[in-house]
């Protein structure tokens, strides 16, 4: 595999700009020795860091289990406009454990949240996921 594979393979028309690796040992110098083309710079993570690539790995794990294996993909926009709709409901809309229950969008917000109104909710991807929130009553 050359940077012309890696590009010609790419989804959307224009090639990545790095190619990460971990320290693993399936990466060998004769896999850095391959070209990756003009604009592709390949990144190693850092010695004896697992956890350098945990959010991407996770956030990935999460797309592929909770969105990818329960739709059929028909052609490239339909992935992208998936993709598009998953990620701003894992940022904006889902609560995450390692932050507290909280929304990675509005991690910075105070923590109270309103306690009576009408629950409303909101369908994601088609139904596959549901957002719940309160609307509050003004009075």
């Amino acid at each position: 595999m050359d940077g012309t594979t890696i590009t010609r393979s790419h989804p959307w028309g224009s090639g990545p700009k790095y190619l990460i690796c971990d320290r693993d040992k399936k990466y060998t110098t004769r896999f850095s020795a391959v070209p990756l083309g003009a604009d592709i710079k390949e990144v190693k993570t850092p010695y004896r860091t697992p956890q350098a690539n945990g959010i991407c790995e996770r956030f990935m794990g999460s797309f592929r289990r909770k969105c990818l294996n329960h739709v059929l993909i028909r052609v490239d926009k339909h992935l992208r406009r998936i993709a598009t709709e998953y990620t701003a409901y894992f940022n904006a809309e889902r609560p995450h454990q390692g932050i507290d229950q909280r929304i990675p969008y509005y991690y910075k917000a105070p923590k109270s949240k309103p306690t009576s109104g009408h629950v409303t909710s909101k369908s994601i991807l088609g139904g596959l996921h549901q957002s719940y929130s309160r609307i509050r009553h003004l009075n």
